[in-house]
């Protein structure tokens, strides 16, 4: 996994020792992450992008592909009983609500990979025991097949290999998400990593001001 996120730094160091001006993010639109950057605009629909969803959130509130829309989101998964990478990564996302808290242009989506174990009232009481205040960071649970799905196939959350695994094999990934108001796949990071969060919170102004196409 690590193989990837070093692909990413160098990709991005031999871009800024050319002198090239990158104004805007990537797409990431195969399982590999290879950065593709757009010259056509005109193709921008085509790529890949997330597909349908509808879940609930830790306030028994019905979170789908329509409320996402026009919005910037940060998305990860984990679940409530995990002792190590999960609480690791819900306290450095707090640097996140903490800078967009009073944006609702900024949404957090925390999915839970065990639902059969993280019911609303779980999930309502891991946002109480993490101090979790924003209306905008979501923590939501439901389908377990439907969520696996959109890991694995919508967000590639595993890599190639998770393309070929059942949902009978258990998802765990340290990966945080960006995506654009379009649902595209914008960046890449490890949640576990504070300096990774630091590069995700500037990823996050340059879509803010990413020109409309």
């Amino acid at each position: 996994m690590y193989f990837k996120y070093f692909k990413l730094i160098t990709f991005f160091l031999l871009t800024c020792c050319n002198n090239l001006s990158v104004s805007k993010l990537p797409y990431f639109i195969t399982p590999d992450f290879t950065p593709y950057w757009i010259n056509n605009y005109s193709k921008i629909d085509t790529l890949h992008k997330i597909e349908e969803f509808s879940f609930v959130n830790q306030n028994n509130e019905i979170i789908d592909k329509d409320y996402i829309k026009e919005k910037i989101v940060v998305s990860n998964f984990f679940f409530t009983t995990c002792p190590s990478i999960c609480p690791n990564m819900t306290s450095n996302l707090k640097i996140i609500e903490e800078n967009f808290n009073k944006s609702e242009e900024v949404i957090i989506l925390s999915h839970s990979v065990t639902p059969w174990i993280d019911s609303v009232k779980r999930l309502k009481n891991y946002q109480k025991l993490h101090n979790i205040n924003s209306k905008n960071w979501h923590l939501i649970t439901g389908d377990k097949d439907k969520i696996y799905d959109l890991a694995r196939k919508s967000y590639f959350a595993e890599e190639e290999l998770g393309l070929n695994k059942n949902n009978n094999e258990f998802l765990h990934t340290e990966m945080v998400f960006l995506l654009d108001k379009n649902s595209h796949i914008r960046g890449i990071y490890n949640g576990t990593i504070k300096l990774e969060i630091k590069r995700l919170l500037e990823d996050i102004h340059i879509l803010k001001n990413e020109s409309q196409i």
